[in-house]
């Protein structure tokens, strides 16, 4: 190969960015899988009004390191299922309500209840 080759294929494959969003963990049930509200806000059409829509993704989480709450960022992958198009990439802020619900183990009264 030389080396005008090799400059033509590198662009090709640093040109190739997935495509990311920020967003909420609303669910954590499944194993290795989360979901993640993404809220999209833009101007409507005709009445130039903000508006917000929210739209959930399937995401997978391989440690299942996230937890209820976290804002977290997600990449674009292949299919990883009939769902799964998307993975976690880091977890941008972690959420109190889920170390709260971590201290308090299943059957044991919350504090508020003692």
């Amino acid at each position: 190969m030389t080396a005008t080759q090799k400059e033509v294929q590198a662009p090709a494959t640093a040109g190739t960015r997935r495509n990311e969003k920020v967003g909420h963990v609303v669910s954590t049930k499944m194993q290795k899988t989360i979901v993640v509200a993404v809220e999209m806000r833009k101007p409507h059409a005709k009445y130039k009004r903000i508006v917000r829509s929210t739209k959930k993704f399937y995401a997978h989480d391989e440690q299942s390191s996230a937890r209820l709450g976290d804002v977290v960022r997600i990449r674009e992958t292949r299919p990883k299922s009939k769902l799964k198009r998307w993975s976690l990439e880091e977890i941008v802020r972690r959420s109190t309500l889920g170390q709260m619900q971590d201290a308090v183990l299943p059957g044991e009264a919350t504090p508020a209840e003692k």
